[in-house]
């Protein structure tokens, strides 16, 4: 992981990428990952992502997706695209990445769910975003993120936490796990898990205050085929629990959710 060799690279942006999506593509935020090049290089990659999710978290009914992927970054630190926001790194060393960028909070349509009837849209907001990220020669790294700005009042505040493992298993294949935290203030717990006495009295669920802490954690796993230098796919799984009052809300019809998505990635 210290040097991201062509061969390598397109592995590490499956893997990632898989173990970044399956709670759902627009919550994908939790971390930066910057694997389309080696510091001080230009670099991208593109590809797509079936994703079998959830309505929403906390959801019991079930979805499918199918996401486009589209990530670069550049020489001089900035990157862009539809994983990682726009932002840039000011670190120059393979092993540390740190720096700021700008992401979106897609929200929550009423629409998406007859659990969601009577609780109004979440509209889709800007967060500004900070992240620090390390990474070991032994495949081992840890990644943070704070995220601020979500909620229709735009106080929302989230803070990603996780780890993970990476290792070759064979020369064409590769296995990645990682387990992560999220932690939220009240603003964001109210508007994704919080009931307010006007909506308890459109929805008919009793009114529900939820104040902050930890939201959920969760576990993944990946597999990655190397076709070529190139190109790779990759199939992973994830599990994720609602923790605190997100668990304990009257829109949470189960606490524990396993998620999939199948993900193909061409470096360029």
């Amino acid at each position: 992981m210290l040097h991201l060799t062509p061969r390598l690279t397109p592995v590490l942006v499956a893997s990632c990428l898989a173990l970044s999506v399956p709670a759902a593509f627009g919550q994908a935020f939790d971390a930066v990952r910057l694997f389309g090049a080696a510091p001080g290089e230009d670099g991208g990659t593109v590809g797509a992502a079936l994703i079998a999710t959830t309505e929403y978290r906390g959801s019991d009914q079930r979805r499918t997706l199918l996401v486009p992927v589209l990530d670069y970054q550049w020489a001089n630190g900035w990157f862009a695209g539809v994983t990682n926001g726009v932002g840039y790194n000011f670190s120059r060393s393979p092993q540390w990445q740190y720096g700021l960028r700008l992401v979106l909070d897609m929200g929550r349509s009423e629409s998406r769910s007859s659990a969601l009837r009577g609780m109004g849209d979440i509209d889709t907001k800007a967060e500004a975003s900070a992240f620090a990220n390390y990474a070991t020669a032994g495949g081992v790294f840890f990644s943070s993120t704070v995220r601020y700005g979500s909620g229709n009042e735009g106080k929302g505040l989230v803070v990603d936490l996780g780890s993970g493992y990476s290792t070759q298993l064979a020369p064409q294949w590769r296995l990645g796990m990682g387990v992560g935290m999220t932690v939220t203030n009240s603003e964001h717990m109210q508007a994704y898990f919080g009931v307010t006495p006007a909506q308890s009295l459109r929805s008919g669920y009793r009114a529900y205050n939820a104040g902050s802490g930890i939201r959920d954690v969760r576990a993944s796993a990946a597999f990655t085929h190397l076709f070529s230098r190139r190109l790779s796919a990759t199939l992973a799984v994830s599990a994720s629990s609602l923790q605190g009052d997100a668990k304990d809300s009257p829109l949470s019809r189960q606490d524990a959710t396993v998620s999939g998505v199948l993900g193909v990635a061409y470096a360029f």
